[in-house]
Order: structure tokens, then sequence, then C-alpha cells
């Protein structure tokens, strides 16, 4: 009966309510909202199962708030191999929602699909968090640096296979901000940019070569030479021109929310799928530049806090969890935003905590609710 007393007192102590970061889960259901509203005037159709998706999602992110995440990480092996087992198993018995050779979801019905990649996201930020936390003093050797490339190419190396090319870049993105803060010689920083700069140029000639063996899909090659030549690329570029002209067209205060009076582009269906991957345009289109603005506010809000709560972490291990939440929603927002105004290659990435998917909506809210956890547990000042 006193060890569960002693169990209690130290619960207590270690889980303060003061210490609950009430910003952070009000920023992103701020955020929820605001795409579900988004949503409601593209796809009426999905709103409540959107609606349901973020009740579940809130109450999920809450209950990870509560569990340790020094527990969880414990188990960090389980996960990597999970997650594994779920990126072979989706190669091997996944669908692509009609395109040929694309593997990146299980099909569980007409309405219901899921996508491993999207939890991958969160996985690799915990492996990784816990490998640099055991190889700190070590992470600059060659030996170490090896056995990191080797753990996280395996994961990343199916997410490309799949093949989902978006996905992988923001996920190495991610994961080298994280060995960044955890110590990354700038001295292999600088030969990596050397190497990765020449490197780029020469990717970009050969995606140009007819009589060479290509390793990207025909429309991922298109997407990128139509980014660069534009017109001699045209098709590939559609989508994108009417997202822009989309944006542009809600100016200030944009053309309101399921309004019926003036034409929008949602109407003429030059925009596939724009509850998604273009659902910036929406939000553009129907609340305007103010409308977007509120929006990008309330996402760089998210990051900024997760960073504060990394400055606070009680552990290094903590630190890396919360700059990579961090990291992934500041990289996927900036994709997002950046295909939808043509400002990057058309790419497929859900806007966080926006865009309709219920997967990527359940990895981005467990991954806040680790943030809201390490920052419970904050260094005692």
């Amino acid at each position: 009966m006193k060890h569960f007393k002693q169990m209690d007192i130290s619960t207590e102590k270690k889980y303060r309510l003061i210490n609950y970061n009430f910003k952070l889960i009000l920023f992103v259901i701020a955020a929820m909202i605001m795409g579900s509203i988004t949503i409601c005037s593209v796809r009426p159709d999905f709103l409540t199962k959107q609606l349901i998706g973020v009740s579940a999602c809130i109450i999920g992110m809450i209950v990870v708030s509560l569990i340790d995440y020094d527990f969880i990480c414990k188990y960090y092996m389980v996960l990597y191999v999970i997650n594994i087992g779920l990126l072979l198993l989706v190669l091997v018995a996944g669908s692509g929602g009609g395109d040929t050779g694309v593997h990146r979801w299980f099909y569980i019905s007409d309405s219901f699909t899921i996508q491993p990649s999207e939890f991958a996201k969160i996985i690799l930020i915990l492996c990784t968090a816990v490998f640099l936390e055991k190889n700190y003093e070590n992470l600059n050797t060659p030996k170490v640096l090896a056995k990191l490339a080797v753990f996280l190419a395996v994961p990343v190396g199916l997410i490309v296979a799949e093949p989902d090319l978006s996905t992988s870049i923001c996920v190495m993105a991610t994961l080298f901000i994280i060995i960044f803060v955890g110590g990354l010689s700038l001295k292999l920083i600088g030969i990596m940019i050397l190497v990765l700069v020449p490197a780029f140029g020469g990717f970009i000639w050969y995606i140009q070569q007819d009589n060479l063996p290509q390793f990207l899909k025909t429309y991922q090659i298109n997407r990128i030479l139509g980014h660069i030549y534009g017109s001699e690329y045209g098709a590939s570029s559609d989508q994108q021109d009417n997202s822009v002209m989309a944006i542009g067209s809600g100016q200030l205060s944009g053309k309101g929310i399921n309004n019926s009076t003036v034409a929008t582009v949602k109407d003429t269906n030059l925009i596939s799928e724009q509850q998604t991957d273009f659902i910036f345009s929406a939000v553009g289109e129907e609340l305007g530049f103010i409308g977007s603005v509120i929006i990008i506010a309330i996402l760089c809000l998210i990051v900024l806090q997760c960073i504060r709560v990394a400055r606070h972490a009680k552990d290094k291990k903590g630190m890396y969890i919360a700059t990579g939440i961090g990291a992934l929603v500041a990289f996927q927002t900036f994709i997002n935003i950046g295909v939808a105004t043509a400002l990057l290659p058309n790419t497929g990435l859900p806007l966080p905590f926006i865009s309709y998917g219920l997967s990527s909506l359940v990895s981005m809210s467990a991954g806040i609710g680790l943030v809201l956890n390490i920052n419970l547990q904050k260094k005692k000042y």
C-alpha cells in the first residue's frame, strides 16, 4: 500500500497541470477546425468522416500526452520492426489509387485506406532520437555514422520503393535536422553540400537522357522537368497552374465558404482531389489572403511551440523528438504550400492538420501527443 502511495505521489509531481502545453493543443485544434471547414466546402460528403477522425485524434493526442515518452522509447526496436513489416507488406499487398506499379495504401474500403509511410514518419523520429542519445559521444565517428545510415536507409528505401518520393524527401530532411541538432559535425555538413550541389546538377541531366535506364517513374520525371522548363512539359503542371489561379482569384478576403453566387475552381473540377494535396488552393480561393495567412500562422505557431518544448526538454531524447516533430510539420507545410503555389515541383503531401486524410491526421496527432508529454516532464528551474 505504501508502495502505491509513493507511486501516486511521484506521478503527481511528474505530471503537473501547470506544465500542460494548452497553447500547443489549442493551436492544433484550431488547425483541425480550419481544415474541416475547408473540406466541408470542397467535399461536403467527406465532412462526417473528417469530424469523426478529428474527434478521435484529439482524444488520442491527449491520451498519448499522458504516456511517458521514456516508456514508449524503450520499445523503439519493436516499433522499428513493425514499421519495416508494414512497409514491406504494403509493397506486396498495397494499392496506389489506380496507378500501376504504385503501392502506398492498404485498401480497406472505398472510404477507408491506411498509409504506412505516414506512421513511419513518427516512428523514425522516435528511433533516430533514441539512437542519437545512445551514441551522442561518438556520433561523428565513421562507425556510428555508418550504423545510423544503414539503420535509416532500410525504412526510407522502402518508402522510396512504393514509390513515394515526396514523403521520403520530407522524412530525410526531418531526420537530417534531428541529426544536426544531435551534434553532426559542421565539417561533415560542408562536405555533404559540396557533394550534393554538383550531384543535383548531374541528376537533372541524367533524367533527361532517353537512352539511359531511369530509376524514377515517367510522371515523376515529367513533374520535375515541367517545373524547370514549363512549356515543354506543360501537362504535368496543369494542376499547379489551376491552383495558382484559384489562390489568386481569392484576392484579400476570398470568395467565401460554400459560396454559390461566384464561380470557383472547385465547381469546374479543374483540380482533382482538392481536399488533400491541393487543399491550400481552396483556402486561398475561399478564405483569401487573410485566411491563408491565418492558417500559415497557426502552423508556424505549432512549429515554434515544438521548438520551445525541445529547448526545455529534460533530456536529449526528448529534445530530439520535439525537434523532429516541429521539423516534420515545418517541412510538410513548406512542401505542400510550395506545390500549391508552383514554387516547387508537383508532388503529393498533405498539409498538416488541414488536409483530408486520416493516416496523416492520426500520425501527426500522435507526434503532438509526444511533444505534450515531453513538456510535462520539462526541466525544472
